[in-house]
């Protein structure tokens, strides 16, 4: 049997695609130096007013989507100390009831540089979509002065490793 040269590049060509990894991962710093992350892909930024423990905060987003699943980090500044805890709840409060999960596992939680809270924590929920498919969430929630943070790996079956990568990643500046 022979291969013609097309069929040769486009062998060539599968097979390079196959060697390309799913997840390239990259620091990324995401909110003007603050905090750095290793995304392991490409994210966007977005912005949007959003109402957080009965104040509505200018939420930035830096997310991609990787190997199926979501890399999300969301911040916001909120008016004073006395907010942070309440941020920190309401924000993990969302995110278990817009997955409609059951009670999550939570974990304690803060990256070096982060200021203690006992709202601060790490939260893995198994819920589900609008379509009735399952989905899993990995997040920590934490704060740095008036900054509150959520960071977060969603996806039907997010892999171990690239979530501890994710979020063990995370690094406040000094």
């Amino acid at each position: 049997m022979t291969v013609s040269s097309g069929s040769r590049a486009a062998l060539m060509a599968v097979a390079l695609a196959a060697c390309s990894p799913t997840l390239d991962w990259r620091d990324v710093r995401v909110d003007g130096g603050a905090l750095t992350a290793l995304f392991p892909c490409r994210p966007d930024r977005q912005a949007r007013a959003v109402p957080v423990a009965g104040s509505t905060v200018r939420i930035e987003m830096v997310a991609c989507a990787a190997g199926g699943d979501t890399f999300a980090i969301s911040f916001f500044d909120v008016a004073g100390p006395a907010a942070v805890g309440p941020a920190l709840e309401a924000l993990r409060l969302a995110m278990v009831a817009n997955i409609r999960a059951g009670a999550p596992s939570a974990a304690p939680y803060a990256p070096h540089g982060a200021t203690p809270n006992p709202f601060a924590g790490r939260v893995e929920a198994a819920g589900q979509r609008p379509d009735g498919s399952s989905i899993r969430a990995h997040a920590a929630f934490f704060a740095r002065g008036l900054r509150v943070y959520q960071a977060s790996v969603i996806g039907a079956a997010p892999l171990p490793e690239s979530v501890n990568d994710f979020l063990g990643g995370l690094k406040l500046a000094s």
